[in-house]
């Protein structure tokens, strides 16, 4: 290879200049010539092997496995990879996972055997996913029995499972939560409307999943303790 090295060590590539700025000597000449070359010579020859792809079809290098000649990778493998991936700190129901390998074309086969290993030990557990998060959503969501059954089922967790689960919460339970949730939005529906007042809470319950009549009566103690006369309102729906 040619570098700027080998220029400074040979004295006979440099040239001596005359007083008119002319180059003397038969190492300028050399020097010349080599620049002068067309493409035939040395250095172009040089500069298009360092350029030229290193596959023999002339394409770009590829590292995937069938380029490399490498088998396919075991769709068991791949199943698990996914499932892993998707439970790292994120609880999922089998039916979640088994969409999620359906979506990445794994063969059912496969998918079912990752699966159900995963609920041997313990990976998949669609009971306590479900308690969890009737916990976590009716606590911090303000969530009614009706509501949560109805994430629960497009969580595709079986009816059975979504039956034991909400039904840890009782009656007096959702009236409670009820009741707090109506305080803590009063304040703001001060100024308008007795019916409106009404209207607007109650639909608020409801939009939670709690039952009609439960958020009437709700509604209405609500506003009696403010002083609001509820007496004539009806008992119609919102």
């Amino acid at each position: 290879m040619y570098g700027a090295d080998q220029y400074e060590e040979d004295p006979s590539a440099v040239g001596v200049r005359d007083g008119g700025g002319a180059r003397h000597g038969d190492g300028g000449a050399r020097r010349a010539g080599g620049r002068s070359r067309g493409p035939g010579g040395g250095r172009g020859r040089r500069r298009r092997e360092r350029t030229e792809p290193s596959t023999e079809d002339g394409g770009v290098p590829s590292s995937s496995r069938a380029e490399k000649g490498e088998p396919p990778r075991d769709p068991v493998e791949q199943a698990r990879a996914i499932c892993l991936r998707l439970l790292t700190g994120t609880p999922r129901t089998r039916s979640q996972l088994a969409d999620a390998l359906r979506k990445r074309e794994i063969p059912d086969e496969a998918a079912e055997e990752v699966l159900s290993r995963f609920e041997e030990v313990g990976l998949i557990n669609d009971s306590a996913f479900a308690d969890a998060w009737v916990d976590s959503r009716h606590h911090g969501r303000g969530l009614a029995r009706r509501a949560l059954a109805r994430e629960l089922r497009t969580k595709g967790v079986d009816a059975t499972l979504i039956d034991a689960a909400v039904s840890r919460l009782d009656s007096e339970q959702e009236e409670e939560t009820a009741r707090e949730l109506v305080a803590r939005k009063l304040r703001a529906t001060r100024g308008l409307d007795r019916d409106k007042r009404l209207r607007r809470l109650a639909g608020m319950l409801a939009r939670k999943g709690y039952p009609e009549g439960m958020a009437l009566r709700v509604v209405r103690q609500a506003l009696e303790e403010e002083g609001e006369d509820t007496e004539f309102l009806g008992d119609e729906g919102f």
